[in-house]
């Protein structure tokens, strides 16, 4: 049960239309290494976890991640509020229009939808943490790569802030990584 503040985590500000961008952004809502991805990742991976601070941890990191995944539809939703359907057929997301309006739905840039399989659960709490740190490096990346194609000074503060969240997740599970390979160290009887 989480308490929930009717504010976004960071504020978002767009200067202005872009829904080539937007069509970029909709990767970080549902693609492999979106928002959407990692969150459920966490939440799912916690529960087969011994140890209480890794627990705690993913729970932390996985409900940041809801929230970075409310900045991205907000920064979505402000580049297309005010595009008309031909525009949106220009930018590629003709087909999105048809079937889901102005709403965002879980896909990738390229339209691909969200699937589980890009929800890794191994099994193993040295593995899971691995894939946590990748997930969260290649989070990283694709921002630095959405800051890279946009001029909008107000869309890539906000952007950057979510790209340091990314780098902070890294060294949180490299943390929990460090945690799980000392508690292994001890366990073992030779």
């Amino acid at each position: 049960m989480w308490i929930y503040e009717k504010r976004l985590q960071y504020p978002v500000r767009v200067s202005k239309k872009d829904i080539g961008m937007a069509k970029f952004l909709i990767t970080q809502y549902g693609g492999p290494d979106g928002e959407l991805a990692a969150s459920l990742r966490y939440m799912n991976q916690r529960y087969a976890m011994d140890n209480k601070v890794a627990v705690a941890i993913l729970t932390d990191i996985a409900t940041e991640e809801f929230a970075h995944l409310e900045i991205i539809a907000t920064m979505v939703h402000k580049l297309v509020k005010d595009a008309t359907p031909e525009e949106l057929r220009m930018a590629g997301l003709g087909a999105h229009y048809v079937d889901h309006g102005k709403d965002l739905f879980y896909t990738d840039g390229n339209g691909v939808p969200f699937t589980a399989a890009y929800i890794q659960a191994k099994g193993d709490s040295i593995a899971n943490i691995f894939e946590d740190i990748d997930a969260e490096e290649k989070a990283r990346a694709v921002y630095q790569k959405l800051i890279d194609l946009t001029d909008d000074r107000d869309l890539q503060d906000g952007l950057i802030f979510l790209r340091e969240r990314e780098v902070v997740h890294s060294q949180r599970f490299r943390e929990v990584l460090q945690i799980l390979r000392d508690e292994e160290g001890k366990k073992r009887v030779y």
